[in-house]
């Protein structure tokens, strides 16, 4: 199967999900992302602020940011990079392009991202190996290949969502933890040097 047949079938299924199932998979997802230890010592994290039937991250983002962790949100530019700029609250989001919200605080620049210590990104489908599909922008492939390999990255998703494989393209980049609501963290395989 390509990867746009894939994305639809992934888009189909999220859709189908009843809301309250969605809600208790984004608290899920919350409790195990703030348990990990490399997340209850990083001083910034960059993050996504989810949409539509994404995985929740807004309580996420709430309750890192509470704690006193830098959280980075994305601003999505026009040739499709990611800049990065603070999250300073919910209040501090404004409408962004393709529905997104995005934060209003003066943007760092595509290279802040290298400062995370850790990484949390969108999918639609992670495999065992690590690759993710993504939405098809490619806007995550590129930050990420601005993030050390040391790094963790965690991708979120639903229960469902890790497969068997996945088609891989040269410029996609692996992630590294797989948060999902049920098992929680799973670490994956790192990829060769």
């Amino acid at each position: 199967m390509d990867k746009t047949e894939l994305r639809a079938r992934r888009l189909a299924a999220r859709s189908r999900m009843p809301s309250p199932e969605r809600v208790a998979a984004g608290r899920a997802l919350r409790d195990a992302v703030l348990e990990v230890p490399q997340v209850e010592m990083a001083g910034t994290i960059a993050a996504y602020y989810s949409i539509g039937t994404e995985p929740d991250t807004r309580a996420l983002i709430y309750a890192l940011w509470k704690r006193g962790t830098y959280v980075l949100l994305p601003i999505l530019l026009p040739d499709g990079d990611l800049d990065w700029a603070s999250y300073e609250g919910p209040d501090s989001l404004l409408p962004g392009p393709r529905g997104l919200s995005e934060p209003g605080e003066p943007p760092r620049g595509t290279d802040a991202v290298r400062r995370a210590d850790v990484v949390l990104v969108p999918a639609l489908a992670v495999d065992a190996a690590g690759n993710r599909l993504g939405r098809g922008g490619g806007s995550y492939d590129r930050a990420l290949a601005r993030v050390a390999p040391t790094i963790p990255v965690i991708a979120l998703v639903y229960d469902d969502e890790l497969l068997d494989s996945l088609p891989v393209d040269p410029h996609d980049r692996p992630v590294t933890h797989l948060a999902r609501p049920t098992p929680g963290i799973t670490p994956l395989p790192r990829p060769a040097p």
